[in-house]
């Protein structure tokens, strides 16, 4: 994969920062946000594909991009496919810290240090270049005012924004609800981001954490034997510390 289109858990993420306070909106749902537009990506590359309610992997050959090809190796190394609830609900350290040291690395934001009280060493993110952030934004804006179904890279951006809580980030108050909604509906059009934007939905609800009691995978039921595999799939683990990936993560 070449560095000419940037990744879904990238744009994300610029949408996510705020350019006035350098911070991160939804900090807790954003790492299952980056992780469910990891699957995306992976998909829109050939490398994976929806199985049901789980994602399977169908060309193990790496991306070239680091990070994507971690979470493609660790699904790989699952042998079967994984219910998107699990993955993306599985223990993963430092993800929205690694994607913004990454994108401090290509240039595309700037680690501002800072205290918090005085005392306390914090670290926000300023966007460099902010006609970036204004083309991912002026993508979701034009799906939502002309009502013409988007690409399905922007449909998926649009699903995994809404299931986040992104759309009040973007489109507070009153005045944004009607397209807060018009955000939410974008989410049927792209099958793979529906599935992974509900799969973050249902983890931030505590749904499908675990299959019921007698069923085996995919709801089947279990046959004689046959024990739970409630085990969350692990997602991309922390990148080693170097450099700007050491500092503590935007608030």
């Amino acid at each position: 994969m070449g560095r000419s289109r940037r990744t879904l858990p990238e744009e994300l993420l610029m949408l996510a920062l705020d350019p006035a306070t350098g911070t991160t909106a939804q900090p807790q749902s954003l790492d299952l946000g980056l992780a469910g537009a990891q699957l995306v990506e992976l998909a829109l590359a050939g490398r994976i594909a929806p199985d049901g309610d789980r994602i399977a992997v169908v060309v193990p050959r790496p991306t070239g991009d680091p990070t994507l090809d971690c979470a493609l190796e660790l699904l790989r190394r699952r042998g079967a496919p994984v219910r998107a609830v699990h993955w993306i609900g599985g223990p993963r350290l430092g993800l929205r810290q690694t994607y913004l040291s990454h994108l401090e690395r290509c240039g595309m934001v700037a680690a501002v240090p800072g205290q918090m009280c005085g005392v306390l060493p914090t670290t926000r993110y300023q966007a460099t270049d902010t006609t970036i952030s204004r083309e991912i934004r002026g993508r979701l804006d034009s799906a939502i005012r002309t009502g013409v179904p988007p690409d399905p890279r922007t449909a998926a951006l649009a699903a995994l924004a809404h299931a986040v809580g992104l759309g009040k980030h973007l489109y507070p108050g009153n005045e944004g609800r009607s397209s807060r909604s018009r955000l939410r509906d974008l989410i049927r059009h792209d099958p793979m981001g529906g599935l992974v934007a509900h799969a973050v939905m249902d983890v931030q609800n505590g749904v499908g954490a675990q299959p019921r009691r007698g069923q085996g995978p995919g709801g089947r039921p279990a046959g004689p034997g046959a024990r739970a595999t409630g085990e969350p799939a692990r997602g991309v683990p922390m990148q080693p510390h170097h450099g700007t990936m050491a500092r503590a993560a935007a608030h």
